[in-house]
């Protein structure tokens, strides 16, 4: 029986071979960290024996995994064709191993807006990224498993109008998944709050939960969006006013913090 009533406290791990060369020492991090989830990258070189013990392991911990994968060229014309390995190879994954090994959910990280054609044609790579989607949510629902997304803040600027209907791109992905990490990346709570708030109310409307994440990694686009240059104890402070503003929310449900490579080298 899940705790339904635990906030997420969740990151990204994209270098799942951190794990195959120490795996005690990768999970004492995330076991530092009190986190509760978190989204590991599926590298299909991997032997699937060594997610299997993570898996197993973090469970030990209180730790979801969720499988991590998803590329901007995914939306082109036969990107679909990756996500596609991706379920396949994940529905063999799961077939093959003991429960407390298998993963417990989806997280896809397309980002459609660094496509080359989304500068080009918007509305069709749009509609490629919600063919997409529809495609996840399916797959997620036939291997029983929640399909998450990450979501650019500004998804609420962008509007559709093509075979899914006509509306708001944010509430359209928020809708048709089960959660969504929204990347509010900013450095300080009263941005980041505010960055996340048509979001919450777009879960809200449709019973679905909101994660908000932040970034934590060194970035030439500017030191406001992240929490790189403060580091950790100054970012802990102001997602600890980021919980506070959003308490009692019931589509608000934790925090993500980008990623644990750069958590792992932060400054105190």
């Amino acid at each position: 029986m899940e705790a339904a009533a635990a906030e997420d406290r969740a990151t990204w791990l994209w270098n799942p071979w951190m794990f195959v060369e120490d795996e005690s020492g990768t999970l004492a991090f995330l076991a530092s960290k009190e986190l509760n989830k978190v989204y590991v990258q599926i590298d299909q070189e991997m032997p699937a024996d060594a997610y299997r013990s993570f898996i197993a392991e973090a469970g030990v911990q209180g730790i979801q995994i969720y499988a991590l994968d998803g590329a901007p060229n995914w939306v082109s014309r036969k990107g679909y064709v990756q996500q596609d390995r991706l379920m396949t190879w994940l529905q063999h994954y799961q077939a093959g191993s003991a429960s407390a090994e298998k993963f417990a959910g989806i997280h896809l990280d397309v980002e459609p807006y660094l496509y080359s054609d989304w500068a080009s044609n918007q509305a069709a790579t749009v509609k490629s990224y919600q063919a997409l989607l529809s495609r996840a949510a399916d797959n997620a629902a036939a291997l029983s498993l929640p399909i998450e997304v990450d979501m650019a803040f500004w998804f609420d600027e962008i509007s559709y109008k093509n075979q899914f209907g006509i509306g708001i791109l944010a509430e359209w992905v928020i809708a048709a998944t089960d959660s969504v990490t929204i990347m509010a990346y900013r450095d300080s709570a009263a941005l980041i709050g505010e960055f996340a708030r048509n979001e919450v109310a777009f879960a809200g409307k449709h019973g679905k939960s909101l994660v908000i994440g932040v970034e934590t990694g060194q970035t030439a686009e500017g030191a406001y969006l992240s929490f790189f240059e403060e580091g950790e104890a100054y970012m802990n402070k102001q997602l600890s006013l980021v919980q506070q503003q959003y308490n009692g929310t019931a589509s608000y449900n934790g925090i993500a913090v980008h990623h644990v490579g750069s958590w792992m080298t932060m400054k105190p």
